[in-house]
């Protein structure tokens, strides 16, 4: 095998993990949206459930139901509060149940749940409440590079760990790029996109216990560290193999969780209405 085709076949490989990595933390984070079905007197009605959205501007529910027959409610309340709850009926808007949540500040979480009803057939859509968290909302122009330099860098990373397993030439240069690529899309941008969707440039220690950030930070750490060793020893490139098993393992860690988030209960106010 030349090493042209060699080359191409690595850089599939490394893509083909990237994108598995990628997909699994897309599917497994906090604020994918709760998809289900239930059985309502004989019907089936499938839901979508969201768990993030833009402060400002009140969450809309929608549940597919065309029978006119159906109806239902809808309870919330804050997360980490001493409110009661709020039940409310759902608003029917041609084929669509619509449950509405009120606004909150960014990093506010609601916990909310919905029921159904067809004369005495009663069902609730999800055993335990689902939890909403509002965010401010962030420009494109830093969102892109965000997620931009945050996939290439573990792009990168496959390919230096492939590249070390395989004994190629360029351990070192995959390793300071992913290094690099690491430091503008999670240190850089990553705070940017925090400042925005938050209201704090850094939630991760020694401030709080986001995970995301201190998992970027712990990968950014162990990169550095391969990066200083290799310099001196470009024969041991142990530690860009570890660095590159670091940073996968650590983004087996669902994104956001234990993000940043308020504590009501140490306020006084109440829950607003739903406009």
């Amino acid at each position: 095998m030349n090493n042209s085709i060699r080359s191409v076949l690595i850089w599939i490989l490394a893509l083909g993990f990237t994108l598995s990595l990628s997909v699994y933390t897309r599917l497994t984070g906090p604020t994918k949206p709760v998809r289900g079905s239930i059985e309502l007197a004989g019907q089936s009605i499938r839901y979508k459930l969201i768990r993030t959205h833009n402060t400002g501007q009140t969450a809309r529910i929608e549940i597919m139901a065309a029978d006119p027959s159906i109806g239902g409610t809808y309870s919330y309340r804050r997360y980490k509060s001493y409110d009661s709850w709020v039940t409310l009926p759902l608003h029917r808007e041609g084929e669509r149940l619509v449950a509405y949540i009120p606004s909150q500040p960014p990093a506010g979480k609601v916990l909310y749940k919905i029921g159904l009803e067809k004369g005495s057939d009663k069902a609730d859509l999800t055993d335990e409440p689902v939890i909403i968290r509002f965010k401010g909302a962030v420009p494109a122009h830093w969102l892109i590079p965000h997620i931009l330099f945050m996939f290439i860098a573990m792009l990168l990373a496959a390919r230096a760990g492939i590249e070390v397993l395989a004994k190629g030439p360029k351990v070192y240069t995959y390793a300071w790029l992913t290094t690099v690529a690491l430091f503008l899309g999670g240190l850089v941008f990553g705070p940017i996109i925090q400042k925005y969707a938050f209201g704090a440039w850094w939630t991760g220690w020694p401030f709080g216990h986001d995970l995301t950030d201190n998992k970027t930070a712990v990968s950014f750490l162990f990169w550095v560290i391969a990066v200083l060793r290799l310099r001196r020893h470009r024969d041991k490139p142990g530690w860009v193999l570890l660095a590159a098993v670091t940073m996968f393992l650590v983004y087996l860690i669902p994104h956001s969780l234990l993000g940043s988030e308020l504590d009501y209960t140490a306020a006084e106010d109440t829950l607003p209405a739903a406009q």
